[in-house]
């Protein structure tokens, strides 16, 4: 693959008060969500850094052992919440707390910092959201599930339990069942976060629709 930085960061303005973290989906790079800055129209709004980590390269079980970015490892694509390998996620997870702290020491708190993600990014923006020891703005998952109930069960964050989350899901994707997305919505919302859930007649991808919701509920969370 072509070497490419570890990050990329993009700022809509001088001196960002809030944060993005947006991890891109299994087999994509950072690259992928950096068309979306300009398409959310947030010129109004605080400044905000928006930052597109990239997964490291890993051979993908699933996929026949082939090598490409993944935020871990799938195991089999069968079965309600898939097969996965949990010490993946948990180093996936360790790298988002060093973005995070990375933040922090730029002049960002916590509580001004989103974690977003699509297909497996949104996965584990969940993971990572939920588990997190200090109060979030929000999640963003657009196209993701919950990769193990389990797992996130036994961490949760009493300071994320009511956390905003935007969640969207194609009702014609045949790549992650719109039950994979209503099912982590569910989880989410029995934990008590406040979640804002939309369905849109598109396959595994993003729309013009959801990225307008999307523009009004971040809008409406960057409070200077």
């Amino acid at each position: 693959m072509t070497d490419q930085p570890a990050t990329i960061e993009i700022e809509t303005a001088p001196d960002p008060r809030f944060a993005v973290i947006l991890m891109h989906g299994l087999g994509a790079d950072a690259n992928d969500f950096i068309p979306l800055v300009p398409e959310l129209r947030l010129a109004d709004a605080p400044a905000i850094r928006f930052l597109f980590p990239n997964a490291p390269e890993i051979a993908v079980t699933a996929n026949n052992g082939y090598v490409m970015r993944a935020w871990y490892d799938i195991l089999s694509f069968e079965g309600v919440n898939r097969r996965v390998d949990e010490s993946g996620i948990e180093a996936s997870v360790a790298r988002v707390r060093e973005l995070i702290a990375e933040q922090n020491a730029r002049g960002i708190p916590t509580e001004r910092i989103f974690l977003a993600g699509f297909s497996q990014g949104g996965a584990m923006t969940y993971h990572a959201g939920l588990t997190h020891p200090e109060r979030l703005a929000g999640l963003i998952v657009l196209s993701g599930y919950i990769p193990s109930e389990g797992l996130i069960g036994e961490a949760l964050s009493e300071a994320n339990r009511t956390i905003p989350i935007f969640a969207a899901h194609g009702t014609f994707d045949d790549v992650l069942k719109p039950s994979l997305g209503e099912q982590a919505c569910e989880f989410a919302r029995e934990q008590g976060c406040d979640v804002e859930w939309h369905a849109y007649p598109m396959p595994h991808s993003v729309c013009m629709e959801e990225v307008e919701a999307l523009r009004q509920w971040l809008g409406a969370r960057l409070v200077a």
